[in-house]
């Protein structure tokens, strides 16, 4: 029995080293290291110790703790300088726009695993540029004989930025209505930036075979009526009472809201994707990256401050997808 458990300790012991090891051996490209994904990446692999080079247009903006290695700079318009800065990744990470999918590929290792951000705006059956632009991105790498995944997010919400959901909370401080088509009751899932950045590292140290995409997304679906009262909640706002308006009338209203004080801009595309259900399985995240999404209380929790007043009467985007 003795012998059994020394012999189970040391196979442990060995395997440990062995991941250690691995992890060494991998050498990660973050491009889009200056956006809130690559940031909040950066971080992650700064904490857990892993090597990594942020990969950015420019130099700075970056938090200094999150690095462990000088960044690089390369446009991603720039097929020389962006080979060279991923001339020794093992793994090529790119936070940026999808629409850049096919010079990432150009340039990455041939021999390089590939994680790239897409967006379940891919999904909408509206056309815009954005998720055109997704579109474009996954077919590109679907083509491509690499391997490796891209990720499709929902909203994604977080502390850092002056992003969708402060600015939303700004305006439930001040409508004391909220006017929504088919009376917000189509289906949202966001996820939090702590969950995104989870998911990128999950899928950098697999070795996937081929390419394939994958949503991400919050726990669960929930009507964007109950989803403005959750964000109400955790900015300790009053619950919005709310209008039911067609759809064709809101979108025909939408241009007054660029002239009108107070109010953010929203344009007629936006409320049409708001009729749209934004609801995904997330099995394939919790089982193949093994990452479990926090609760949407908990993360509008970490993300909204009544002492981080923002602006109500920016531009408004907010659509439950990645923009």
């Amino acid at each position: 029995m003795g012998q059994e458990m020394a012999d189970k300790h040391a196979s442990a012991g060995g395997d440990a080293h062995i991941e250690r090891t691995a992890r060494a051996a991998e050498r990660i490209a973050v491009i889009g290291a200056t956006g809130r994904s690559g940031t909040a990446l950066c971080r992650v692999l700064t904490a857990e110790g892993h090597q990594f080079v942020a990969v950015q247009r420019q130099a700075g903006s970056v938090p200094s703790q999150s690095l462990v290695a000088r960044p690089r700079i390369a446009d991603l318009a720039d097929p020389q300088a962006l080979a060279a800065a991923l001339a020794d990744a093992t793994v090529v990470v790119n936070t940026a726009h999808a629409r850049w999918t096919p010079q990432v590929i150009a340039a990455a290792p041939r021999d390089a695993r590939l994680v790239l951000m897409g967006s379940t705006r891919r999904f909408s059956r509206w056309a815009d540029l954005h998720g055109d632009g997704v579109r474009l991105g996954e077919a590109s790498f679907l083509a491509s004989g690499r391997s490796g995944v891209m990720l499709h997010p929902t909203l994604i919400y977080s502390r850092d930025g002056n992003g969708d959901v402060q600015r939303l909370a700004a305006l439930l401080s001040r409508l004391p209505v909220a006017p929504l088509p088919g009376g917000g009751r189509s289906l949202v899932q966001p996820i939090h930036q702590g969950d995104v950045a989870r998911c990128l590292l999950a899928a950098a140290l697999q070795h996937w075979d081929g390419a394939e995409t994958m949503v991400i997304a919050g726990p669960e679906p929930i009507a964007y009526r109950e989803f403005l009262r959750a964000v109400a909640e955790a900015a300790g706002l009053s619950a919005p009472r709310v209008l039911e308006v067609p759809a064709g009338l809101l979108r025909m209203m939408a241009p007054l809201s660029a002239v009108l004080p107070g109010v953010p801009r929203i344009d007629s595309a936006q409320i049409r994707r708001l009729t749209e259900d934004k609801a995904f399985d997330i099995t394939s995240m919790r089982q193949r990256l093994g990452v479990v999404p926090i609760p949407l209380g908990e993360g509008l929790s970490k993300t909204l401050s009544p002492s981080r007043p923002c602006r109500a009467d920016s531009v408004f985007t907010f659509s439950g997808t990645r923009r």
